[in-house]
This record gives C-alpha cells, sequence and structure tokens, in this order.
C-alpha cells in the first residue's frame, strides 16, 4: 500500500488492527511528510524537521513510534552527516544494532547503498523536497 497523504495515514490506522496507539496530532505530520520521499532516495531528520518547522530529534521520536513502518517509509530518513541513523529506536552502534540491519537492507533493495562504516554513498540521493 503506498500512502501519500494525510487523510491515508489517518485511515491506514483503521485498517491496521496491530496498532495499539493512535498517535498524537505531530505524528501523523511527520508520517505524511515521510510518504513524499520517493523510494530509493533518503531525507534527513534535520530537513523533515524544518519542513515542519519542528527540530530532528522530535522528528526522531516519532519515526522511533512509527506504527505504519514500512507502507509509511521512516527508513528513508538518515542523519544529515550520511550515517545511517537509527531504526525502531535502535542505533547502529547499539549492542545489537539488529535494527539498523533492518534499515539497511530495506534501503538497499531500494537502490540506496552505505558503506562498512554505515555512511551513504551516493550523494546523489538525498531528497528533501517536502510540501508541507
Amino acid at each position: 500500500m503506498t500512502v501519500t497523504t494525510y487523510q491515508e495515514v489517518c485511515s491506514l490506522q483503521l485498517h491496521l488492527p496491530f496498532c495499539p496507539i493512535r498517535p498524537p496530532l505531530f505524528q501523523p505530520r511527520v508520517y505524511t511528510l515521510l510518504c513524499q520521499i520517493p523510494s530509493g532516495r533518503i531525507a534527513s531528520y534535520a530537513s523533515l524537521a524544518a519542513a515542519l518547522g519542528s527540530s530532528p530529534r522530535a522528528v526522531g521520536g516519532a519515526l522511533r513510534n512509527n506504527p505504519f513502518a514500512p507502507e509509511v517509509p521512516c527508513h528513508r530518513v538518515i542523519a544529515s552527516t550520511g550515517y545511517i541513523g537509527g531504526f525502531q529506536g535502535d542505533w547502529r552502534k547499539a549492542p545489537s544494532g539488529q535494527n539498523c540491519e533492518k534499515k539497511l537492507k530495506l534501503l538497499l533493495e531500494e537502490g540506496v547503498v552505505f558503506n562498512g562504516k554505515g555512511m551513504l554513498v551516493e550523494k546523489g540521493r538525498w531528497w528533501d523536497e517536502f510540501v508541507a
């Protein structure tokens, strides 16, 4: 399912019986902008935050709690340095790093490649054309 609008994010909640929460108002705004990031492209927490008039940490918090992944593609958001960043509340340098391996796999399936240190290889993958 491809989700592209705020209304679709809200209606997705109705179709996911496993979703135990209803996100606060900020989270659907974040999820709606996430849906604008094309497959094979990535955006930074900072660019998403700028489009929302918020902070990268607030965006990270919303992504950490995204009950709609991967349909709402939080895996397409990385650190502004080009570092893979976190996924489902887990950073790559965390003891398990297991969630980041999932993020790397999802992005690789879309053609986005990272080196062994978790850094973005192809800088042309950046995208920041958000329409808030």
